[in-house]
């Protein structure tokens, strides 16, 4: 599991590369969820962002709907009993985002994002380089597929 911050959302719609892990991995069993909070700001700041680039925003709904079916919007009663820890963690950056925080910490995983102001906090953080290497060993968790390291050298 992995909990996404409203960033990872927007480039999900915004471009392809995300998208593409996100239906490469979900379909593999990979469990993605994100406040329903990181949902409401990909939604106030796609109009702008989509226009910026000549885009049209008529099917915004639908690729926010679509994005729902990866990527499970999680409630604040799920994440809230954490919002003072998160909040304490993120001091003296941008608190704000402290319900994805709060979010990683209730559910004990990783998070993943651009942004670094989630460094330091003591919860594991990804950003879309990176990301693969988690997500492919979460899969072959799921899979039940532990590869010992003969198995994954290449044949000569």
């Amino acid at each position: 599991m992995l909990v996404l911050d409203a960033n990872i959302l927007i480039r999900a719609v915004l471009g392809r590369r995300v998208r593409e892990i996100l239906e490469v991995y979900a379909s593999h069993g990979i469990r993605f969820v994100a406040p329903d909070v990181a949902y409401a700001d990909a939604q106030r700041y796609l109009p702008v962002l989509l226009t910026k680039r000549g885009k049209s925003g008529t099917d915004l709904a639908a690729t926010l709907r679509y994005l729902q079916s990866l990527v499970e919007p999680i409630q604040s009663e799920m994440y809230q009993p954490h919002q003072e820890d998160a909040r304490e963690r993120l001091r003296g950056r941008d608190e704000g985002d402290w319900p994805v925080l709060a979010a990683a910490l209730a559910l004990n995983c990783p998070l993943w994002t651009e942004d670094t102001d989630f460094f330091g906090t003591g919860v594991a953080v990804w950003t879309t380089d990176r990301v693969e290497i988690l997500l492919r060993s979460q899969m072959r968790s799921t899979e039940g597929q532990v590869l010992s390291p003969a198995e994954t050298e290449e044949p000569e």
